[in-house]
């Protein structure tokens, strides 16, 4: 396995974590969920605070977390966002915002619109960053049970030209990988 090259003497400040995880639930609907954390190997005082809560090291000085719940079609049909422990008060009222994520579908222009409608005073920078990932689990999740699903009933796999293809390096138009899975071309058709 690669690693990164062995570091320079250093001393150990801050984690940040950030965990998500996709399930599928019983109603046919999916539910994705993140929790964030940071946490300083630090205590923060009053006066490095500056209008904070104070925490001792270890403490996380964020943890919060959202849930998406999505369909088939990657429509949010619920989103719930919760603010465990944060550094000001004002920062637990903001939860409730992540509801205008309902309606919204996880796809091309989902980071536009989240930044559109969560900037600056609208959101809590820490819940919007998380839409990210959670936005990357929900397709990790949701395509490949989809894909299974089909597979099982003895229907076909892939479109044509697939929704992955040319989304990164590895699956590039005419790469091994997209031309062992799909048979992928090696120039892009007018059509597509």
């Amino acid at each position: 396995m690669r690693q990164l090259s062995a570091p320079a003497a250093r001393e150990l400040l801050h984690t940040r974590e950030v965990r998500c995880t996709g399930y599928a639930r019983a109603d046919g609907l999916w539910d994705i969920e993140a929790t964030l954390s940071d946490v300083r190997t630090y205590d923060l005082d009053a006066v490095r605070a500056r209008g904070a809560h104070e925490r001792a090291a270890g403490d996380p000085i964020h943890l919060m977390s959202l849930r998406l719940t999505v369909n088939d079609a990657f429509e949010i049909v619920g989103a719930e966002a919760v603010s465990h422990q944060v550094p000001y008060g004002d920062c637990e009222h903001i939860g409730a915002a992540y509801a205008q994520l309902v309606g919204l579908r996880i796809e091309a222009g989902f980071h536009r619109e989240v930044k559109s409608r969560f900037r600056g005073p609208l959101g809590c920078t820490h819940l919007t960053e998380l839409l990210g990932p959670l936005a990357t689990t929900a397709l990790q999740t949701i395509r490949p049970a989809q894909e299974r699903r089909r597979q099982l009933r003895g229907e076909p796999l892939d479109a044509p030209t697939p929704a992955l293809l040319d989304s990164c390096h590895a699956l590039r138009r005419g790469g091994r990988a997209a031309i062992v899975r799909w048979g992928a071309p090696a120039k892009v058709s007018e059509a597509s």
